[in-house]
């Protein structure tokens, strides 16, 4: 069993790979010839997008007061196009990466933690999430960039605060074409039932 696990596991992260470049290459033709968006502002904090192209990083910083990025891409995903955490640091942003294996998985609860509590440190004092390690944090209000490959599956699984259903209508109609399978909605569950919804009982 922990033979076929591994298996498993080995053959979704080279799908994965091997995908890689090609799919990339089919989101910029649905961004140049459909309605889609490489990106979608969500609220007044948070932009839900595809990998972020170097090209893209200025006028991201400028247009959209982007002050912080959240990648759920591994490390081979944003050598060639996309900063890592050095060339954002560069540009004085921050960065957090949560890395997640395309298509087969969802973030963790850990990494979910991580990422509202990135988040949470660039809301207006009055509407963070009490309780987190950032809600204290000294303010400094802007735009956090979430992403992945192509800003439909993992990076949509990250989104303060809400219940899962509320948080995903919102996306879906800012971003219509977010694709949440099983366990993203499992994750979305689970982090609500453990983090939020308990707080407010």
């Amino acid at each position: 069993m922990t033979l076929d696990f591994y298996s498993m596991a080995m053959g979704a992260t080279m799908f994965a790979r091997v995908s890689f470049y090609p799919t990339l290459f089919y989101n910029v033709l649905m961004e140049k010839f459909t309605r889609r968006n490489w990106y979608d502002r969500i609220d007044d904090n948070v932009i839900l997008g595809a990998l972020p192209f170097r090209s893209q990083a200025n006028e991201l910083i400028q247009k959209e007061n982007m002050k912080a990025v959240i990648s759920m891409n591994e490390d081979y995903e944003l050598t060639v196009f996309s900063n890592n955490l050095t060339k954002w640091q560069l540009l004085g942003v921050e960065f957090l990466q949560l890395a997640t294996t395309d298509i087969f998985e969802s973030p963790c609860q850990e990494k979910l933690h991580k990422g509202v509590e990135f988040i949470n440190k660039f809301l207006p004092r009055d509407n963070r999430i009490k309780g987190l390690s950032t809600t204290d944090s000294p303010e400094n209000v802007g735009t956090v960039y979430v992403h992945c490959k192509a800003g439909r599956t993992r990076s949509a699984t990250l989104k303060n605060g809400w219940t899962p259903e509320q948080a995903v209508e919102h996306m879906r109609h800012c971003r219509p074409h977010i694709w949440l399978h099983t366990q993203q909605w499992e994750a979305l569950r689970e982090f609500y039932k453990n983090h939020i919804d308990s707080k407010q009982s």
